[in-house]
């Protein structure tokens, strides 16, 4: 199974993605270093294309820009694992349910990246760009099934993980864009 597959089917489809995921066993690390650390490459790259059509941003500004937004991605999967981890210590009691919580976190993340790459190309703040962010809780939802939380505790969970994917890679960058 190719990773890019998954991302894929994830994002189409998300029980079947979950499903395709949980069968295909691809290691985390190698998810890692294979799509989310080369996508947030392309993130960074993306952050120089408003330059073709906005004469006001400098070199110097488009690098920062792409720093900050590369960085708050890079921590937030670490922080969201951390956070959710501590929020629901069930899902990290052993090696297996702590890879499935990785897993559910990095592709949650793949999809913002690839969210943010695709609003980086487009000249302006394109509004449907932005509805899509509505569909993250959705993924997160049939995302529950993979990592084997109890059904009353589902609601909660897509509620507090939806925030957590949504809220801490935006409240990192702020704070990074403060040092700027």
């Amino acid at each position: 199974m190719s990773i890019w597959r998954n991302i894929f089917c994830v994002i189409t489809s998300p029980k079947y993605g979950w499903e395709v995921i949980n069968e295909s066993n691809i290691p985390i690390g190698k998810v890692f270093r294979s799509a989310y650390v080369p996508l947030l490459c392309v993130l960074a790259l993306s952050c120089f294309v408003p330059n073709i059509y906005d004469n006001t941003l400098t070199f110097k500004s488009s690098l920062m820009s792409g720093i900050v937004i590369c960085s708050s991605y890079y921590i937030s999967y670490y922080v969201i694992t951390y956070l959710l981890g501590g929020f629901y210590p069930e899902l990290v009691k052993t090696e297996g349910a702590t890879a499935r919580l990785n897993d559910y976190i990095l592709y949650n993340l793949i999809f913002l990246v690839l969210l943010s790459i695709l609003r980086k190309l487009l000249p302006s703040d394109f509004t449907p760009v932005l509805f899509l962010l509505v569909y993250l809780p959705w993924m997160a939802y049939r995302g529950t099934d993979h990592l084997f939380v109890k059904k009353d505790k589902v609601p909660k969970f897509v509620v507090i993980s939806s925030v957590l994917l949504l809220g801490v890679p935006a409240l990192l960058k702020a704070i990074l864009e403060l040092f700027i």
